[in-house]
């Protein structure tokens, strides 16, 4: 007997399951373990081949991501511009209100600048950049946004004009204002102003025939930059423009409405309470002497209706003044004058909707100089204040 004898059937098998087989299995032949092998070379050498494939690529797309990323940045750090002074000339409007990003895309819609992130960078920068003014500026086309910065901080690069349009002043004056500064002939104005629809007034704005001006009333006071290469139409406009917006904030015609009043009518009240108002306080107190006196049928006898009419500018008005015919004549027509008188702001329009409650009838500026009015509703008491005035003007020869 040899060893082998040793083992019977069964303990065979079992030797098989305790070397890793199952039970009731035989070795493999050598042809098939090889066979297996070559499987698994073949199997390892396309994983191999899959995970090389799979860096190279990662590694180009990182690699292209990381070109881009660097330009990316390189844009955002240095942004597009143009270099020097530039050249030529072109006219650019900075608006009330316009802050960094205005500015630039105003200059890049102009070509003067290359890019707005160019000029916000440089606007950043420079502890300036909040003092630019509004107005109209002198620029050159394709200028470095530094360049473009010093010329906006310059005050000799304004190409335009800057003007204050104080409350109270007549067309004619404002005119003659708008001439002086941009050499339009005062004509042009007075041409333009014939037409208050092309120049936006209201569609309730209607001038009767006998108005002096038909846009009085609606050319808006406050500050404005007037462009000279702008004609006179495009000018007043602005002003117009200007008003328009106002009435919409307080909303103009629906408080007329609640006041029992038509717009136009609040527009030439308002012009007759900026014209005879010396502080905002009178404004509510002269609008209610007016009510008073409409509502009485009494002649509101404003010296300011006479010399408008006149055009002229003062507080000597003489008997022949009042005895001359007109429709402004507020001495010989009862009721409110044809149009407007002046073109008034905000304060004196409100003051036109909610007069300050009052009796009064009578006011008089007693001290001009320092904006003194006093009202009564006393004629006795009305008559010894325009004894003050008229010892104001004693003390004032030439006012």
């Amino acid at each position: 007997m040899n060893d082998l004898d040793l083992f019977s059937e069964p303990d065979r098998n079992r030797q098989w399951a305790d070397d890793g087989q199952r039970s009731d299995e035989r070795p493999p032949p050598r042809r098939a373990q090889r066979q297996a092998r070559r499987q698994q070379r073949r199997k390892k050498r396309n994983s191999r081949a899959a995970l090389l494939f799979s860096l190279a690529f990662l590694v180009a797309v990182v690699g292209t991501g990381g070109v881009f990323g660097v330009a990316w940045l390189d844009h955002r750090m240095n942004p597009p511009d143009y270099e020097g002074e530039g050249a030529g000339s072109v006219t650019i409007q900075i608006k009330e209100g316009d802050g960094g990003s205005t500015i630039a895309a105003t200059l890049q819609r102009h070509d003067v600048v290359k890019s707005v992130r160019g000029f916000l960078k440089v606007y950043a920068e420079e502890k300036r950049a909040g003092t630019i003014q509004p107005g109209y500026y002198a620029m050159r086309l394709r200028m470095s946004s530094k360049a473009a910065m010093t010329r906006l901080l310059d005050p000799k690069s304004r190409a335009g004009n800057q003007i204050i349009i104080s409350e109270g002043k007549r067309a004619v004056e404002i005119f003659q204002e708008l001439s002086r500064k941009t050499g339009i002939p005062v004509n042009d104005f007075v041409k333009a102003s014939r037409d208050p629809r092309a120049l936006g007034a209201p569609s309730w704005a209607k001038p009767p025939s006998s108005a002096l001006n038909r846009i009085e009333g609606y050319l808006y006071p406050g500050r404005y930059d007037v462009n000279p290469k702008d004609g006179a139409a495009k000018i007043l406009k602005q002003m117009v423009a200007r008003f328009n917006q106002m009435a919409r904030e307080i909303d103009l015609e629906g408080e007329a409405k609640k006041a029992d009043l038509k717009p136009e009518t609040v527009i030439t009240l308002a012009s007759l309470i900026q014209a005879e108002g010396g502080q905002d306080s009178d404004l509510p107190k002269i609008s209610r002497v007016i009510r008073n006196r409409l509502r009485i049928n009494m002649h509101l006898r404003f010296d300011t209706t006479i010399v408008y009419f006149l055009n002229r500018r003062t507080l000597n008005v003489r008997e022949r003044d009042y005895t001359t015919p007109h429709p402004y004549n507020t001495y010989q027509h009862q009721g409110l004058t044809p149009g407007p008188i002046s073109n008034p702001g905000v304060k004196a329009i409100q003051a036109a909707l909610k007069p300050e409650p009052g009796n009064w009838l009578y006011f008089v500026a007693t001290d001009p100089t320092n904006k003194v009015t006093k009202f009564t509703d006393s004629e006795a008491e009305f008559n010894k204040f325009v004894e003050e005035f008229r010892a104001w003007q004693r003390n004032n020869p030439g006012n």
